[in-house]
């Protein structure tokens, strides 16, 4: 798989979860957080399933027999760290609001190149840093934070922001040994349904009929974003390295935006189409000024 076809996978699945965010919202009126996590990530986990046994399955002993502890441990990694981000995101939401959610959580796109550098000792293209803060200055404007009250449940968001960056993170790690992205997606999804789930039976009523009722919003959030797109981001992050891919998933806000002003007929105003410009220039910094680098080697070769 080329660099191309990892961009439009990355570029698919921010677009799918950009979109999701209307579904998650609205999904919500009569379940619960943990109920309708844990249901979206288990009818994800069914999606995934045909997928698996027509193009994985019979790879899979030779791909995971080089190192199956490994594989093992690295997968049940990124399924805690992605039922965490996701567990840390709603509970935030009950002590914040959603402009400084959404403003906290893009602090993934920092986060990510200081983890990677830090804790793996990886060198990181000088691009990374200004895309960043383009990144940062687009979700500032997008999401209005100026107008925001900084709150106890922005802590919780920004602890959120830590385990998407490993999410991220571990995932690029995953997929540079083993070449199974259906197979660790199903892993991911069933390990995040079954921990909200357990959480949900504490702390929710899991009743039928109110979940029949979002039954639109959670199959599109289920197979669409918990299923489909998780799997297009560790295809997309076997040529795109973390900090960089991290850049281009922030534009989940930019496509959350312009759905929200589609589906729902919110205004755009000039401070929403900055950010989105913003955070557009950012993506497009971090991919094309590398490229440019290597095209200048090749010329004076």
């Amino acid at each position: 798989m080329n660099k191309t076809v990892s961009l439009g996978s990355a570029l698919l699945c921010t677009f799918i979860w950009g979109t999701t965010f209307i579904a998650q919202e609205t999904g919500m009126q009569n379940i619960g957080p943990y109920v309708f996590n844990g249901v979206r990530f288990f009818v994800g986990f069914l999606a995934l399933i045909p997928f698996y046994l027509l193009l994985e399955k019979k790879n899979t002993k030779i791909i995971i027999s080089k190192n199956p502890k490994r594989f093992l441990f690295l997968s049940i990694s990124i399924g805690i760290f992605l039922f965490l981000a996701s567990v840390f995101q709603q509970v935030a939401l009950l002590y914040t609001d959603v402009a400084n959610a959404a403003f906290f959580t893009i602090f993934y796109v920092p986060m990510v190149p200081i983890i990677v550098f830090f804790l793996f000792k990886k060198s990181i293209h000088w691009s990374v840093w200004p895309s960043v803060l383009l990144c940062l200055m687009g979700g500032y404007l997008l999401t209005n934070f100026h107008d925001a009250t900084v709150r106890l449940g922005d802590t919780l968001v920004i602890i959120c922001a830590v385990f998407w960056s490993l999410h991220i993170i571990f995932i690029s790690k995953i997929i540079e040994e083993f070449d199974a992205p259906i197979l660790i997606g199903l892993i991911q999804t069933i390990i995040v349904s079954v921990l909200s789930l357990i959480l949900a039976s504490a702390y929710e009523d899991f009743i039928i009929e109110d979940i029949l009722s979002q039954k639109f919003e959670i199959l599109y959030a289920g197979i669409l974003s918990g299923g489909i797109a998780f799997v297009l981001q560790i295809y997309a992050q076997k040529n795109i390295s973390a900090a960089p891919a991290a850049i281009i998933f922030s534009l989940e806000g930019v496509f959350a935006t312009i759905a929200a002003w589609i589906l729902l007929n919110q205004i755009l105003d000039i401070n929403n189409i900055l950010g989105c410009s913003f955070i557009l220039a950012g993506v497009l910094f971090s991919q094309l000024i590398p490229e440019f680098k290597k095209l200048k080697i090749n010329n004076i070769k």
